[in-house]
Protein backbone atom coordinates (compact mmCIF):
# COMPACT_ATOMS: atom_id res chain seq x y z
CA UNK A 1 0.00 0.00 0.00
CA UNK A 2 0.77 3.29 -0.88
CA UNK A 3 0.70 6.74 0.68
CA UNK A 4 1.40 10.17 -0.52
CA UNK A 5 3.08 12.52 2.26
CA UNK A 6 2.13 16.19 2.39
CA UNK A 7 5.24 16.38 1.44
CA UNK A 8 5.20 14.92 -2.10
CA UNK A 9 7.22 11.95 -0.83
CA UNK A 10 5.85 7.90 -1.27
CA UNK A 11 5.30 6.22 2.03
CA UNK A 12 5.13 2.35 1.65
CA UNK A 13 3.16 0.52 3.92
CA UNK A 14 3.11 -3.51 4.21
CA UNK A 15 3.18 -6.58 6.33
CA UNK A 16 5.75 -8.85 7.07
CA UNK A 17 5.77 -12.43 6.17
CA UNK A 18 7.56 -14.07 9.04
CA UNK A 19 4.11 -14.78 9.99
CA UNK A 20 3.30 -17.48 7.50
CA UNK A 21 6.39 -19.93 8.09
CA UNK A 22 8.72 -21.13 5.12
CA UNK A 23 12.64 -21.98 4.89
CA UNK A 24 12.38 -22.57 1.21
CA UNK A 25 11.93 -20.68 -2.29
CA UNK A 26 8.69 -23.48 -2.15
CA UNK A 27 7.75 -22.01 0.62
CA UNK A 28 7.83 -18.44 -0.13
CA UNK A 29 5.86 -18.97 -3.70
CA UNK A 30 3.16 -20.71 -1.28
CA UNK A 31 3.50 -18.07 0.71
CA UNK A 32 2.06 -15.72 -2.01
CA UNK A 33 -0.68 -17.82 -3.00
CA UNK A 34 -2.24 -18.93 0.15
CA UNK A 35 -1.97 -15.76 1.99
CA UNK A 36 -0.56 -12.50 0.69
CA UNK A 37 -2.88 -12.24 -1.96
CA UNK A 38 -5.98 -13.14 -0.07
CA UNK A 39 -4.85 -10.36 1.88
CA UNK A 40 -4.47 -8.09 -1.01
CA UNK A 41 -7.74 -9.03 -2.43
CA UNK A 42 -9.70 -9.19 1.32
CA UNK A 43 -8.50 -5.41 1.72
CA UNK A 44 -10.00 -4.61 -2.24
CA UNK A 45 -6.68 -3.74 -3.44
CA UNK A 46 -4.70 -3.74 -7.05
CA UNK A 47 -1.40 -3.72 -4.90
CA UNK A 48 -0.38 -4.80 -1.80
CA UNK A 49 2.86 -4.48 -0.08
CA UNK A 50 4.91 -6.85 1.74
CA UNK A 51 7.93 -7.81 4.03
CA UNK A 52 9.39 -10.60 2.60
CA UNK A 53 11.08 -13.08 4.92
CA UNK A 54 13.67 -14.64 3.07
CA UNK A 55 15.43 -17.77 5.41
CA UNK A 56 18.92 -18.79 4.84
CA UNK A 57 17.75 -21.48 2.11
CA UNK A 58 15.27 -19.65 0.40
CA UNK A 59 17.93 -16.54 -0.01
CA UNK A 60 20.64 -18.81 -1.05
CA UNK A 61 18.34 -20.53 -3.80
CA UNK A 62 17.28 -16.65 -5.43
CA UNK A 63 21.04 -15.19 -5.13
CA UNK A 64 22.47 -18.45 -6.91
CA UNK A 65 19.91 -18.35 -9.81
CA UNK A 66 19.01 -15.73 -11.53
CA UNK A 67 15.86 -17.65 -13.21
CA UNK A 68 14.86 -17.97 -9.82
CA UNK A 69 14.85 -14.27 -8.79
CA UNK A 70 13.38 -13.30 -12.14
CA UNK A 71 10.52 -16.18 -11.34
CA UNK A 72 9.59 -14.56 -8.08
CA UNK A 73 9.37 -11.07 -9.48
CA UNK A 74 6.62 -12.51 -11.75
CA UNK A 75 5.09 -14.49 -9.39
CA UNK A 76 4.70 -10.94 -7.69
CA UNK A 77 4.02 -8.83 -10.39
CA UNK A 78 1.18 -11.53 -11.16
CA UNK A 79 -0.16 -11.84 -7.66
CA UNK A 80 -0.43 -8.05 -7.38
CA UNK A 81 2.23 -7.44 -4.75
CA UNK A 82 5.30 -5.54 -4.45
CA UNK A 83 8.23 -5.43 -2.26
CA UNK A 84 10.40 -2.62 -0.79
CA UNK A 85 11.46 -3.80 2.80
CA UNK A 86 12.53 -7.65 3.81
CA UNK A 87 12.96 -8.63 7.01
CA UNK A 88 16.67 -9.84 7.33
CA UNK A 89 16.28 -10.67 11.51
CA UNK A 90 15.77 -14.02 11.90
CA UNK A 91 18.26 -16.35 10.16
CA UNK A 92 16.28 -19.84 9.61
CA UNK A 93 13.99 -21.68 11.67
CA UNK A 94 11.59 -19.31 12.47
CA UNK A 95 8.86 -21.40 12.30
CA UNK A 96 10.17 -23.84 14.34
CA UNK A 97 7.75 -25.18 17.21
CA UNK A 98 10.64 -23.49 19.92
CA UNK A 99 12.82 -20.50 18.56
CA UNK A 100 13.61 -18.55 21.61
CA UNK A 101 17.13 -17.87 21.82
CA UNK A 102 18.26 -19.24 18.45
CA UNK A 103 16.72 -16.43 16.65
CA UNK A 104 19.84 -14.25 17.56
CA UNK A 105 21.93 -16.69 15.56
CA UNK A 106 23.90 -16.02 13.61
CA UNK A 107 24.71 -12.38 14.88
CA UNK A 108 27.31 -9.69 13.62
CA UNK A 109 30.45 -11.18 14.71
CA UNK A 110 29.77 -14.24 12.64
CA UNK A 111 30.38 -14.10 9.15
CA UNK A 112 27.28 -15.48 8.05
CA UNK A 113 25.28 -12.54 9.00
CA UNK A 114 27.12 -10.80 6.89
CA UNK A 115 26.93 -13.16 3.90
CA UNK A 116 23.61 -13.60 4.67
CA UNK A 117 22.68 -9.82 4.55
CA UNK A 118 24.77 -9.04 1.63
CA UNK A 119 22.71 -11.66 -0.15
CA UNK A 120 19.67 -9.72 0.89
CA UNK A 121 20.26 -6.76 -0.14
CA UNK A 122 21.43 -8.30 -3.66
CA UNK A 123 18.09 -9.43 -3.86
CA UNK A 124 15.94 -6.70 -2.82
CA UNK A 125 17.66 -4.55 -5.37
CA UNK A 126 15.73 -7.14 -8.09
CA UNK A 127 12.60 -7.15 -6.47
CA UNK A 128 12.16 -3.66 -5.74
CA UNK A 129 9.34 -2.28 -8.50
CA UNK A 130 10.38 -0.48 -11.55
CA UNK A 131 9.34 3.02 -10.22
CA UNK A 132 11.14 2.34 -6.60
CA UNK A 133 14.96 3.02 -6.30
CA UNK A 134 15.24 2.66 -2.23
CA UNK A 135 14.93 -0.63 -0.54
CA UNK A 136 15.59 -1.24 3.50
CA UNK A 137 15.95 -4.68 5.58
CA UNK A 138 16.04 -4.97 9.17
CA UNK A 139 18.46 -7.41 10.91
CA UNK A 140 19.54 -8.06 14.29
CA UNK A 141 20.97 -5.49 16.83
CA UNK A 142 24.39 -6.82 16.72
CA UNK A 143 23.89 -9.77 19.28
CA UNK A 144 22.49 -11.26 21.97
CA UNK A 145 24.19 -9.52 25.15
CA UNK A 146 25.29 -13.28 26.75
CA UNK A 147 28.76 -13.41 25.22
CA UNK A 148 29.66 -10.32 23.41
CA UNK A 149 33.01 -8.81 24.67
CA UNK A 150 35.51 -6.52 23.06
CA UNK A 151 36.57 -8.85 20.52
CA UNK A 152 33.24 -9.84 18.86
CA UNK A 153 32.17 -6.12 18.76
CA UNK A 154 35.05 -4.98 16.85
CA UNK A 155 34.02 -8.00 14.56
CA UNK A 156 30.59 -6.70 14.06
CA UNK A 157 31.78 -2.92 13.76
CA UNK A 158 34.45 -4.57 11.23
CA UNK A 159 31.51 -6.37 9.42
CA UNK A 160 29.30 -3.39 9.23
CA UNK A 161 31.82 -0.96 7.81
CA UNK A 162 32.23 -3.49 5.15
CA UNK A 163 28.13 -4.04 4.71
CA UNK A 164 28.25 -0.25 4.07
CA UNK A 165 31.10 -0.50 1.28
CA UNK A 166 28.88 -2.96 -0.45
CA UNK A 167 26.24 -1.47 -0.46
CA UNK A 168 27.62 1.63 -1.95
CA UNK A 169 28.71 -0.55 -4.90
CA UNK A 170 25.74 -2.52 -5.14
CA UNK A 171 24.23 1.30 -6.00
CA UNK A 172 26.64 2.11 -8.27
CA UNK A 173 26.03 -1.04 -10.03
CA UNK A 174 22.47 -1.32 -10.09
CA UNK A 175 21.12 2.58 -9.55
CA UNK A 176 19.15 1.15 -6.12
CA UNK A 177 20.20 2.35 -2.77
CA UNK A 178 19.40 -0.61 -0.15
CA UNK A 179 19.87 0.34 3.67
CA UNK A 180 19.81 -1.71 6.79
CA UNK A 181 18.07 -1.11 9.69
CA UNK A 182 19.69 -2.39 13.27
CA UNK A 183 16.44 -3.33 14.98
CA UNK A 184 16.58 -2.92 18.91
CA UNK A 185 15.22 -5.42 20.68
CA UNK A 186 15.25 -6.22 24.66
CA UNK A 187 18.06 -8.45 25.88
CA UNK A 188 19.71 -7.70 23.17
CA UNK A 189 23.30 -5.36 22.82
CA UNK A 190 21.49 -2.88 21.46
CA UNK A 191 18.17 -2.93 23.41
CA UNK A 192 16.79 0.41 22.94
CA UNK A 193 17.44 3.61 20.57
CA UNK A 194 19.71 5.20 22.79
CA UNK A 195 21.62 2.28 22.71
CA UNK A 196 21.90 2.13 19.01
CA UNK A 197 23.44 5.91 18.77
CA UNK A 198 26.63 5.07 19.81
CA UNK A 199 27.73 1.81 17.44
CA UNK A 200 25.73 3.64 14.23
CA UNK A 201 27.16 7.33 14.91
CA UNK A 202 30.71 5.28 14.66
CA UNK A 203 29.91 3.51 11.62
CA UNK A 204 29.05 6.82 10.09
CA UNK A 205 27.55 5.47 7.12
CA UNK A 206 23.82 6.85 5.63
CA UNK A 207 22.90 3.51 4.46
CA UNK A 208 23.19 1.74 7.69
CA UNK A 209 20.59 3.26 10.36
CA UNK A 210 17.93 1.81 12.66
CA UNK A 211 14.61 0.00 12.44
CA UNK A 212 12.06 1.05 14.73
CA UNK A 213 9.57 -1.89 16.28
CA UNK A 214 7.20 0.20 18.33
CA UNK A 215 6.30 -3.46 20.37
CA UNK A 216 9.91 -3.25 21.58
CA UNK A 217 10.19 0.38 21.82
CA UNK A 218 7.02 0.42 24.44
CA UNK A 219 8.82 -2.69 25.77
CA UNK A 220 11.31 -0.75 26.63
CA UNK A 221 9.20 2.20 28.37
CA UNK A 222 10.92 4.26 25.88
CA UNK A 223 9.03 7.55 25.04
CA UNK A 224 8.81 7.73 21.03
CA UNK A 225 9.50 11.56 21.01
CA UNK A 226 12.15 11.55 23.06
CA UNK A 227 13.08 8.45 21.32
CA UNK A 228 12.91 9.81 17.74
CA UNK A 229 14.16 13.04 18.48
CA UNK A 230 17.56 11.73 20.02
CA UNK A 231 17.89 9.55 16.93
CA UNK A 232 17.53 12.61 14.83
CA UNK A 233 19.85 15.24 16.56
CA UNK A 234 22.40 12.09 16.19
CA UNK A 235 21.62 12.01 12.23
CA UNK A 236 20.69 8.06 12.49
CA UNK A 237 18.38 7.52 9.97
CA UNK A 238 15.57 5.29 10.39
CA UNK A 239 15.70 2.96 7.40
CA UNK A 240 12.30 1.57 8.53
CA UNK A 241 9.64 1.01 11.16
CA UNK A 242 7.81 -1.98 11.98
CA UNK A 243 4.31 -1.12 13.32
CA UNK A 244 3.62 -3.51 16.19
CA UNK A 245 2.12 -3.52 19.90
CA UNK A 246 3.62 -5.31 23.16
CA UNK A 247 1.30 -6.80 25.96
CA UNK A 248 0.72 -4.47 28.84
CA UNK A 249 -0.21 -5.32 32.44
CA UNK A 250 -1.09 -1.93 34.67
CA UNK A 251 -1.41 -3.79 37.75
CA UNK A 252 0.86 -6.82 37.93
CA UNK A 253 0.47 -7.21 41.52
CA UNK A 254 -3.21 -8.86 41.03
CA UNK A 255 -3.89 -12.49 41.23
CA UNK A 256 -6.11 -12.10 37.82
CA UNK A 257 -3.66 -9.84 36.12
CA UNK A 258 -1.27 -12.21 36.83
CA UNK A 259 -3.28 -15.40 35.49
CA UNK A 260 -4.44 -13.24 32.68
CA UNK A 261 -0.64 -12.67 31.81
CA UNK A 262 0.00 -16.70 32.34
CA UNK A 263 -1.83 -17.50 29.46
CA UNK A 264 0.31 -15.28 27.09
CA UNK A 265 3.78 -17.58 28.22
CA UNK A 266 4.15 -19.91 25.71
CA UNK A 267 6.90 -22.24 24.44
CA UNK A 268 7.73 -20.69 21.24
CA UNK A 269 9.28 -17.03 21.23
CA UNK A 270 10.73 -15.33 23.85
CA UNK A 271 8.83 -12.58 25.46
CA UNK A 272 11.31 -10.44 27.69
CA UNK A 273 9.03 -8.36 30.01
CA UNK A 274 10.27 -5.46 31.56
CA UNK A 275 8.85 -2.74 34.10
CA UNK A 276 10.46 0.60 35.41
CA UNK A 277 12.03 1.12 39.26
CA UNK A 278 12.44 4.64 40.66
CA UNK A 279 13.96 6.97 38.75
CA UNK A 280 17.70 7.86 39.31
CA UNK A 281 18.84 11.69 40.16
CA UNK A 282 18.32 12.59 36.15
CA UNK A 283 15.06 11.56 36.19
CA UNK A 284 15.83 8.68 34.59
CA UNK A 285 13.66 5.71 35.40
CA UNK A 286 15.15 2.25 36.00
CA UNK A 287 14.26 -0.73 34.11
CA UNK A 288 13.96 -4.19 35.59
CA UNK A 289 13.49 -6.76 32.77
CA UNK A 290 13.57 -11.16 32.60
CA UNK A 291 14.27 -12.76 29.88
CA UNK A 292 10.55 -14.16 29.14
CA UNK A 293 7.01 -14.29 30.68
CA UNK A 294 7.36 -17.38 32.20
CA UNK A 295 10.20 -16.11 34.35
CA UNK A 296 8.47 -12.43 35.82
CA UNK A 297 5.49 -14.63 36.66
CA UNK A 298 7.91 -16.81 38.91
CA UNK A 299 7.76 -15.53 42.63
CA UNK A 300 8.95 -11.75 43.10
CA UNK A 301 11.60 -12.19 39.89
CA UNK A 302 9.88 -8.52 38.73
CA UNK A 303 8.04 -6.03 41.03
CA UNK A 304 4.95 -5.57 41.02
CA UNK A 305 4.60 -2.21 41.90
CA UNK A 306 4.52 -0.48 38.24
CA UNK A 307 3.22 -1.34 35.09
CA UNK A 308 4.93 -4.24 33.49
CA UNK A 309 5.06 -4.55 29.26
CA UNK A 310 6.27 -8.15 27.99
CA UNK A 311 7.37 -8.83 24.04
CA UNK A 312 4.65 -9.91 22.48
CA UNK A 313 2.98 -9.07 19.32
CA UNK A 314 -0.42 -8.70 19.76
CA UNK A 315 -2.71 -7.85 17.23
CA UNK A 316 -2.88 -4.22 16.33
CA UNK A 317 -6.76 -4.32 15.87
CA UNK A 318 -7.17 -6.23 18.84
CA UNK A 319 -6.12 -5.51 22.50
CA UNK A 320 -6.00 -8.32 25.01
CA UNK A 321 -9.20 -8.61 27.07
CA UNK A 322 -9.63 -6.79 30.36
CA UNK A 323 -7.61 -6.72 32.95
CA UNK A 324 -4.78 -6.45 29.66
CA UNK A 325 -4.20 -4.26 27.17
CA UNK A 326 -2.03 -3.05 24.66
CA UNK A 327 0.40 -0.45 23.89
CA UNK A 328 -1.06 0.67 20.91
CA UNK A 329 -1.26 4.82 22.29
CA UNK A 330 2.89 4.22 21.97
CA UNK A 331 2.83 2.96 18.09
CA UNK A 332 0.40 6.08 17.59
CA UNK A 333 2.51 8.48 18.95
CA UNK A 334 5.21 7.14 17.39
CA UNK A 335 3.76 7.06 13.89
CA UNK A 336 2.80 10.71 14.66
CA UNK A 337 6.30 11.74 14.99
CA UNK A 338 7.45 9.27 12.44
CA UNK A 339 5.16 10.31 9.29
CA UNK A 340 3.08 13.16 11.34
CA UNK A 341 5.63 16.06 10.45
CA UNK A 342 6.51 18.24 7.39
CA UNK A 343 8.60 15.40 6.05
CA UNK A 344 8.31 11.66 7.24
CA UNK A 345 11.40 10.39 9.18
CA UNK A 346 10.92 6.91 7.34
CA UNK A 347 9.48 6.03 4.12
CA UNK A 348 9.27 2.29 4.76
CA UNK A 349 6.67 0.87 7.50
CA UNK A 350 5.69 -2.95 8.08
CA UNK A 351 2.73 -4.10 10.25
CA UNK A 352 4.90 -7.21 11.91
CA UNK A 353 2.61 -9.40 14.15
CA UNK A 354 4.00 -12.97 13.68
CA UNK A 355 2.74 -14.82 16.62
CA UNK A 356 -1.00 -15.17 15.93
CA UNK A 357 -0.33 -18.65 16.51
CA UNK A 358 1.63 -18.03 20.21
CA UNK A 359 -1.87 -16.29 20.93
CA UNK A 360 -3.98 -17.88 23.72
CA UNK A 361 -5.93 -21.02 22.05
CA UNK A 362 -9.29 -19.02 22.29
CA UNK A 363 -7.99 -16.29 20.46
CA UNK A 364 -5.65 -17.57 17.79
CA UNK A 365 -7.25 -18.15 14.03
CA UNK A 366 -8.46 -21.30 13.43
CA UNK A 367 -8.90 -21.52 9.57
CA UNK A 368 -6.61 -19.72 7.02
CA UNK A 369 -8.91 -17.27 6.63
CA UNK A 370 -9.43 -16.29 9.73
CA UNK A 371 -5.41 -15.60 9.37
CA UNK A 372 -6.30 -13.09 6.31
CA UNK A 373 -8.92 -11.04 7.36
CA UNK A 374 -6.99 -10.36 10.98
CA UNK A 375 -3.98 -9.28 8.82
CA UNK A 376 -6.12 -7.36 6.70
CA UNK A 377 -7.93 -5.28 9.57
CA UNK A 378 -4.30 -4.94 11.28
CA UNK A 379 -3.04 -2.90 7.82
CA UNK A 380 -7.01 -1.40 7.74
CA UNK A 381 -5.76 -0.02 11.06
CA UNK A 382 -2.77 0.92 10.27
CA UNK A 383 -4.01 2.64 6.26
CA UNK A 384 -6.31 4.62 8.78
CA UNK A 385 -3.76 5.94 11.25
CA UNK A 386 -1.72 7.07 8.48
CA UNK A 387 -5.16 8.73 6.50
CA UNK A 388 -5.86 10.57 9.92
CA UNK A 389 -2.14 12.23 9.96
CA UNK A 390 -2.60 13.63 6.51
CA UNK A 391 -1.01 10.77 4.09
CA UNK A 392 -3.35 10.17 0.98
CA UNK A 393 -3.86 6.41 0.13
CA UNK A 394 -2.68 5.75 -3.54
CA UNK A 395 -4.36 3.05 -6.09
Amino acid sequence: MRFRHPDGSTVHLAYCTNVHPAETLDGVLAQLRDHCEPVRRRLGRDRLGIGLWLARSAAHALVTDPSALRGLRTELDRRGLEVVTLNGFPYEGFGAEEVKYRVYKPDWADPERLDHTTSLARLLAGLLPDDVTEGSISTLPLAWRTAYDATRADKARTALVTLGERLDALQELTGRSIRIGLEPEPGCVVETTHDAIAPLTAIAHDRIGICVDTCHLATSFEDPHTALGALTAAGVPVVKSQLSAALHAEHPHLPEVREALAAFAEPRFLHQTRTTGPADAAGTAALHGTDDLDEALTGDALPGTAPWRSHFHVPLHAAPATPLTSTLPVLKAALTRLVGGPRPLTRHLEVETYTWQALPPELRPRARAQLTDGIAAELTLARDLLTDLGLKELP
